[in-house]
Formats: structure tokens, C-alpha cells, sequence
């Protein structure tokens, strides 16, 4: 792997100072909020940059140290030496990764949608195992979770769920979810003892602030209903329920909340997201090209996940990961293992690419 140039890294010092100096300059509330976030997001990667050119100096002053002739200062010097050319390749990568491009939505909050698929009331039951996960994940990384429409399964769970997940690069971790998770396990249901395999699909989209999508009047229409969601005795039993169909995309919302005005808000920004995401994909003719040697293309329709109970085994298919804590994974504990083992196959390819070009 080829070293960074000083160049480069002092490029990225110097616009955090240059930020920093900008945050201590401003009065305006709205450039503050903006450079606050940059300045977050190059602290990182300022400290690594820093500790990496620390490194490299150290090890051309031991090596002038240790030619030089004091026999007691050399022998220090090459200590030194060794250590630092043990820790510089890790340093080196380290810096490769934090510089890699970046999704520019990684930052964003997501919409979670998670469906019942293939295996009737067991679909549904492992629909909503699924959502309680990444209800736990969401708790563990500090995000809030926002259920916006449900429809429960007869016997339980889920037929689908959707729900806002918001917080601190949200996307950048769940992106990796998106797909066909199936799950392999005795339902409660069966007498004999026999193992189904049931699938529930996840789709992860990107919900950045201030989405600026353009929406005439006349490309949508509005319907309101009986809300139907998630709440059981307690589902409002008013006409408040909203339905936005947006008739150019064939894109259909529903809020189920108990104000139909709040219902109408959250329904548009839910076909905002939508709309969003449609543009997302066409504007990168080449996405599905590009990332077809990635980890995944985040298509609603790849299998990516096995969750083989009579195991307790989970199997990311993407990666060839099996772990065997699908009790502590489902809980939503140790699904960061998971993630992480996703994100670090995917900047293996990413500087692998690098390097190849």
C-alpha cells in the first residue's frame, strides 16, 4: 500500500484549523451548526494524520540517531526504530480508511421497513424479532426510533413495520441490512417438531434533513382512513389515518397516527424519502456496475442473512461470516459484530481497488 504524502495530510490539518477558526469567527447560528458538523467529522481523522507524521519523524530521528556514532544512544535509537516500523503500516492503513470516499448519506437518519415475506404467521412473528434487533441496536447506539406505520400479524409480529431511526451516521451502519433475511426454526405452531425456513425482507433508506424534492398538488392524491397501525385497543378509531399516492412514481405512504395533520406531515416526508431514494439510484446510472464487487447493493431482494436456530448460528451470505450467537445477535447485542465485520470487508475492497488503480 503506497504511503500518503505529507501534502495530503497536511491538506486535511489544515482545513480543521481552518474550520475551527471559521467556528470562532461566525455569529450566524445556521454556518455554526455546518461547521460544528465538519469540524466532528475531521476530528478523527486530524488526530490519525497527526499521530501518522508524529510516527514517520520519530523513525527519521532514530535513524539519524542511531547513525551516529554514541554506541549507548544507537542501541535506544534502534529499540525505537523497530517499534515504530511495527506500528506505521497499522498507522499507514488506519489513515488509508479514514480518507476513503464516503457514501454521502452515511450521515443521514433512515427510514426502516421490515416485512413479513415468504412463511405466513412465521414471517410475521420473525418480522417482528427482526424490528425488536434493531429497536435494541438503535438503543445501544444512542438513536431514537419512531414507529411510523404497522400492520400486526395475525399470531403476532409483523406483516410490515416501517419506522424513523434517527441519530449519528445512522445510515452508515444500517445501509448493510438491507435485503432478504430468512430464518430457520421450529414455529411454535408445529406439533412435530419440524424445522420451516421463513423470510422477512429489511430495507434501509436514507433520510437526509431538508430533502428538496419538488411535489406538485396535482401528481398526488390524499385519502384519509381508519388508522390500523400498531396500538391495539388504543388505535384511534377516527378517520385520521392518511394515504399520499403520488401517481408519476406509483409511490404509496400511510401514516397511522392518532392527529390527521400530523399524519399528513409525516406522510409527505415519508414520500419525500421515497423520492429521494428513486433519484438517488437514477442519478447514479453506474451504482449497480459499481458496487456489484461490494459487499451488497443494498437490493430489498439478495438474500443476505441466515438465522439458523437448532445452531444458533447467524450467516452473513455477503461475506461468509457465520457466528455462532444468534441468541445475542437477535437480541440486538452483539449485531454490532455483524455490522462492523460488514464495514471492514467493504474498505478491504475499497483500498484493495485503490491500490489495483
Amino acid at each position: 500500500m503506497p504511503s500518503l504524502s505529507v501534502t495530503r495530510l497536511q491538506q486535511v490539518i489544515d482545513r480543521y484549523e481552518e474550520v475551527e477558526a471559521r467556528m470562532g469567527a461566525t455569529s450566524d447560528s445556521k454556518e455554526i451548526i455546518t461547521l460544528s458538523k465538519e469540524h466532528a467529522e475531521l476530528r478523527p481523522v486530524v488526530e490519525k494524520a497527526r499521530e501518522l507524521l508524529a510516527a514517520r519523524r520519530g523513525l527519521i530521528e532514530a535513524e539519524t540517531l542511531a547513525a551516529a556514532g554514541d554506541p549507548e544512544m544507537a542501541d535506544l535509537a534502534r529499540m525505537e526504530i523497530e517499534d515504530l516500523k511495527e506500528r506505521l503500516p497499522a498507522l499507514e492503513q488506519g489513515m488509508q480508511i479514514l480518507l476513503l470516499p464516503k457514501d454521502v448519506d452515511d450521515a443521514a437518519n433512515v427510514v426502516l421497513e421490515v416485512r413479513a415475506g415468504t412463511g405466513g404467521d412465521e414471517a410475521a412473528l420473525f418480522a417482528g424479532d427482526l424490528y425488536r434487533m434493531y429497536m435494541r441496536y438503535a438503543q445501544l447506539q444512542g438513536w431514537k426510533v419512531e414507529i411510523v406505520d404497522a400492520s400486526e400479524g395475525e399470531a403476532g409480529g409483523y406483516k410490515e413495520i416501517i419506522a424513523n431511526v434517527s441519530g449519528d451516521g445512522v445510515f452508515g451502519r444500517m445501509k448493510w441490512e438491507s435485503g432478504v433475511h430468512r430464518v430457520q426454526r421450529v414455529p411454535a405452531t408445529e406439533t412435530q417438531g419440524r424445522i420451516h425456513t421463513s423470510a422477512a425482507t429489511v430495507a434501509i433508506l436514507p433520510a437526509p434533513e431538508n430533502i428538496e424534492i419538488d411535489i406538485r398538488a396535482e401528481d398526488i392524491r390524499i385519502d384519509t382512513m381508519r388508522a390500523s397501525g400498531a396500538g391495539g385497543q388504543h388505535v384511534n378509531k377516527t378517520d385520521s389515518a392518511v394515504r399520499i399516492t403520488h401517481f408519476p412514481s406509483g409511490i404509496v405512504v400511510t401514516s397511522s397516527e392518532k392527529s390527521q395533520h400530523v399524519n399528513r406531515e409525516k406522510a409527505m416526508d415519508q414520500l419525500k424519502i421515497r423520492l429521494y431514494e428513486k433519484l438517488r439510484h437514477e442519478r447514479d446510472s453506474a451504482r449497480a456496475e459499481a458496487r456489484a464487487g461490494m459487499v451488497g447493493t443494498g437490493d430489498r431482494s439478495q438474500k443476505v442473512r441466515t438465522y439458523n436456530y437448532p445452531e444458533n448460528r447467524v450467516t452473513d451470505h455477503r461475506i461468509g461470516l457465520t457466528l455462532y450467537s444468534l441468541d445475542r445477535i437477535v437480541a440486538g447485542d452483539k449485531l454490532n459484530d455483524v455490522v462492523e465485520a460488514l464495514i471492514t470487508e467493504d474498505q478491504a475492497r475499497k483500498l484493495a481497488a485503490m491500490d489495483a488503480g
